[in-house]
């Protein structure tokens, strides 16, 4: 599998793996201006440089999507953490994604810092069907809270 990625910048970096098996590619900040301090309780929108194209749909009921994570290490580390997001294979924009720092001091990102990562994932595209009921299982209807936890 390609996963195609334009640079936008002739300085923008490219996803990178950190280590052989690891799920995610690595996405670095955009920041040409300088560096960027998200303040404490705070949250940033970062520019990452690149587009991407993703893999052609394989088939008509399933095909691909990319997911931006956060990375453990920031979230643990610092209270920073990138906000989830779903990238369609349609899309041809450059990637930006939110930094929020849920921490008590500022953290600031400089060009190429990783702040989040990507990983690419396929998806089924149901068809969907309205209908009058749905099927009873065990659980039911009951919701949060419902296992005891």
């Amino acid at each position: 599998m390609e996963l195609r990625i334009k640079k936008l910048y002739p300085d923008a970096i490219l996803p990178t793996r950190s280590k052989p098996g690891d799920s995610g590619l690595d996405l670095h900040a955009y920041l040409p201006e300088g560096p960027v301090t998200v303040l404490a309780g705070d949250r940033h929108c970062f520019d990452l440089g690149i587009a991407i194209e993703l893999p052609p749909h394989p088939g008509e009921h399933w095909g691909y999507e990319a997911q931006v994570r956060p990375r453990s290490g920031l979230k643990k580390k610092h209270g920073v953490m990138a906000g989830f997001g779903t990238i369609d294979s349609g899309y041809r924009g450059e990637l930006g994604l939110t930094l929020f720092n849920m921490s008590v001091r500022g953290y600031t990102v400089r060009h190429g810092d990783r702040i989040a990562q990507l990983v690419v994932c396929p998806v089924v595209y149901p068809t969907v069907v309205d209908v009058e009921s749905l099927s009873e299982t065990e659980r039911g209807t009951d919701g949060f809270g419902s296992t005891g936890v």
